[in-house]
């Protein structure tokens, strides 16, 4: 393997020595000047962008541009803005004279042209990409009144977000019912999201950093590497375009109590009149007060305290090079179980977490030829975590972790004009990535025999890939056909137990078809072979806590890859009746499981400690369903967004309580989100998210006995969500928007949670929260 690697650098380094030289740019003296319209209405802050150099603008706040100093010549200008399909003007630019174009764009509501970067690794419309990619934009949050990431992602086909402990809210997100690890998270396209992160990260991102998210459903170790087996969930932060600015203040009224949660944030950005730089900032603080459903005493929803800054930064050097910088920081404590005004260890249960989360990345573009471009890149974060995971006044139960990742490579995409038989657009990468993780228990004093005893290690864990990556995908007329593969060496040593390095040599194919039946509808199908290192995940970093038992996940000394075949068919169909512009999507998809990992639940000891041991079934598992979305909208007064998923998830053979079935993976769910705007000033969303059935382990204090647990079966739950808002123009440049609604408006919540202190908390399911009312203010220049 790897020789192949190093066989696969050479040939990366041929392609970029043997590229043609770059075309010389002369900058002059031009004036580009233009409008923006659609419907005969002027478009603010669209973007125009001179293709193929990083020579740009923003229209101002009428829809007016100004571009000075575009190289002279034929040039192709391209004119896009959210919400619209992007248009392309062809200019002849000369030194000295003026040239005055008249851009006008269609309504695009339903995102069917937006320009995706997942689908493989570099720019394109969502049209032409050979996979399905769904994106949720800041719209979409912000008519589902979602905060943080966790609250949006369920309004995407295929994914729905779960919490899994009534203590401390540690959620996962599940994507064509693989469990969270299937699921790899990106950031800014880079996978330095670690597992420690990943335990409560969705619900610890705040959703006014996002630009936008990107989600590939199938599988995706193609591309991106280990666990990505489920798929991919991009997140891509804010980027300044414009000057702008904004402040959003909202208060939450939760369940029958009126538990608050308060949130707040700020955005800005500062761009030059020449384009060439620009600064964007975000800021957020939320407090919510914990939340009990049954009145115990003990809480279902976490207390959580969270405050984030993050800035991203860029720099045009010349006409055709950039530089990304990217930098945000979580400080985010939360705490769940009972007794929130004394010390943790005073509480007769207290889960509690403290997050202190840096990350940031740094980007190189390079502008090659006449399309083709080179990035160099480079990412880190590192979290560090106090944790307190006890019950019964334990001394004992606290916990410090450290964790660092660290991914850097380069890529090369380029235009092949004739490659064999036909053209071609040709990805080629590099990447390596690293993690290092080190769990302790801390030290305490024994009051029993007055000793005070040292920390104790509980894992030291580093886990390192080199990998190279390529792609060529050949333009036809009516089809696009992809090959691509990952040759990839993976090392996870355990420094702790002073183990033999697990390694292994993983080649990951992927084939890829798009095919234009008509100029209405495109069939696609693909093929992706996935695989799972034997590491340590984000439930492992997480314990299960309660009077009664104390959950812990182990892997087994012997545990393997778990390796996937995923295949994927579907058929998209869009079309305009009059003015309805319309999407339909069915998405069938397989995906077989080879060596799954699978849990062993051990017995409890005296001490009520159960060891859950992540062992690889000896058979297989199948996971198959299809995926349904629709889209409409006849403009921007109107869009209506939903989707559903019918799926089956088994394993070959049975296994815990003897069933074939996934637990906590319902066969059916979906969303809905429609929005209606009369007049440009007010809007009415209406939002709902369906659940069906599932079974769910229960382990609690109403059964005989506890420790041999009980298979239960769920109801279905429907979160139907109201949201009004009406804007106030306070001046030409600034607007106030005020605005309230309902979450859950039926309540349509669990009503069978344990009780007390020996409760099980991993008997939890269903919506997120329980009826919840809000109310907010957003001011700003541009909503």
């Amino acid at each position: 393997m790897k020789k192949l690697i190093l066989l696969a650098f050479t040939l990366f380094v041929c392609f970029y020595v043997h590229a043609e030289d770059n075309p010389v740019i002369k900058k002059a003296d031009t004036m580009l000047f233009g409008h923006v319209v659609s419907e005969n209405d002027h478009i603010p802050f669209a973007t125009i962008q001179v293709q193929g150099t990083t020579i740009g603008t923003a229209a101002d706040l009428t829809g007016h541009f100004k571009l000075v100093g575009a190289p002279t010549g034929k040039q192709v200008v391209v004119v896009s803005a959210v919400g619209y399909r992007a248009q392309q003007y062809a200019v002849d630019l000369e030194a000295g004279k003026e040239v005055t174009i008249l851009a006008e764009l269609e309504p695009d509501q339903i995102g069917l042209e937006t320009v995706v970067v997942s689908a493989d690794r570099s720019e394109k419309s969502r049209r032409e990409a050979a996979t399905i990619v769904s994106t949720i934009s800041p719209k979409l949050f912000e008519r589902t009144q979602s905060v943080t990431l966790s609250e949006g992602l369920n309004f995407t086909p295929g994914v729905r977000m779960e919490n899994n402990c009534q203590n401390c809210g540690f959620t996962q997100v599940r994507m064509n019912g693989l469990e969270g690890p299937y699921s790899q998270i990106l950031i800014n396209s880079r996978p330095v999201f670690s597992g420690l992160a990943g335990v409560y990260g969705l619900e610890l991102i705040p959703a006014n950093m996002i630009d936008r998210v990107e989600v590939v459903r199938g599988g995706g170790s193609a591309l991106f590497g280990s666990n990505a087996i489920a798929g991919t969930i991009n997140l891509i932060t804010k980027e300044p375009v414009k000057n702008s600015h904004s402040a959003n203040s909202s208060l939450s009224l939760i369940g029958d109590d009126g538990t608050l949660d308060y949130n707040l944030n700020v955005n800005g950005s500062v761009v030059s009149d020449d384009f060439r730089s620009g600064l964007s900032f975000y800021g957020f603080k939320r407090q919510r007060d914990p939340y009990d459903a049954n009145g115990d005493g003990f809480s279902e929803m976490s207390e959580i305290e969270n405050g984030t800054f993050g800035a991203s930064y860029f720099q045009r050097l010349g006409s055709r090079s950039k530089i990304n910088l990217d930098y945000f920081y979580i400080n985010e404590s939360r705490r769940g179980g009972n007794d929130f005004d004394k010390l943790k260890h005073e509480a007769d249960v207290t889960e509690a977490v403290d997050h202190k989360i840096n990350s940031a990345s740094l980007t190189f573009d390079k502008l090659m030829r006449e399309h083709d471009k080179l990035s160099f890149y480079a990412a880190f974060q590192s979290v560090n975590r106090g944790s307190y995971y006890g019950a019964n006044q334990d001394l004992s139960a606290y916990g410090h972790t450290e964790d660092f990742s660290f991914s850097a490579g380069s890529q090369y995409h380029r235009d092949v004009e004739k490659l064999f038989f036909a053209p071609s657009e040709l990805v080629l990468g590099l990447e390596m990535t690293s993690n290092t993780l080190e769990d302790q228990k801390l030290g305490y004093l024994d009051v029993e025999t007055m000793e005070h005893l040292d920390n104790t290690l509980i894992t030291d864990q580093s886990v390192s890939t080199v990998g190279f990556f390529a792609q060529n995908e050949w333009v036809m007329d009516k089809l696009r056909f992809g090959l691509g593969f990952r040759a990839e060496h993976y090392a996870v040593k355990d420094n702790q137990e002073n183990r033999e390095t697990t390694s292994g040599d993983v080649f990951s194919p992927r084939v890829s078809l798009l095919y234009n039946l008509t100029d209405k509808l495109q069939l696609r199908s693909s093929f992706a072979k996935g695989y799972r290192a034997p590491q340590i995940f984000d439930e492992d970093l997480h314990i299960e806590t309660s009077g009664a038992r104390r959950v812990t996940h182990e892997n087994d000394p012997n545990l393997k890859q778990e390796t996937s075949n995923s295949f994927t068919f579907s058929l998209d169909f869009t079309e305009t009746f009059g003015k309805w512009q319309t999407q339909l999507l069915a998405e069938s998809f397989y995906t077989q499981l080879e060596n799954p990992f699978t849990n062993i639940y051990g017995t409890p000891d005296e001490e009520g400690n159960v060891v859950y041991t992540r062992t690889n079934a000896e058979d297989g598992a199948t996971v198959q369903g299809i995926n349904f979305e629709l889209n409409a909208s006849p403009g921007a007064r109107f869009v209506m967004q939903s989707g559903f998923t019918w799926q089956q998830s088994k394993f070959d053979e049975p296994q815990e309580f003897g069933e074939r079935n996934f637990f906590r993976t319902p066969e059916t769910y979906g969303y809905l989100s429609m929005t209606y705007s009369p007049g440009p000033l007010f809007r009415a969303s209406l939002t709902g998210n369906y659940t069906g059935k599932m079974l769910l382990p229960y382990f609690g204090n109403t059964l005989a006995n506890p420790e041999e647990g009980q298979l239960n079966e769920s109801d279905r739950f429907f979160d139907l969500g109201l949201k009004l808002s009406h804007d106030f123009k306070l001046s030409e440049e600034l607007s106030l928007q005020v605005y309230g609604g309902v979450k859950n408006i039926f309540d349509s919540f669990q009503k069978d949670f344990d009780y007390g202190a020996d409760r099980d908390p991993g008997y939890i399911y269903g919506p997120l929260v329980p009826r919840m009312f809000y109310f907010g203010l957003k001011i700003g220049n541009l909503f």
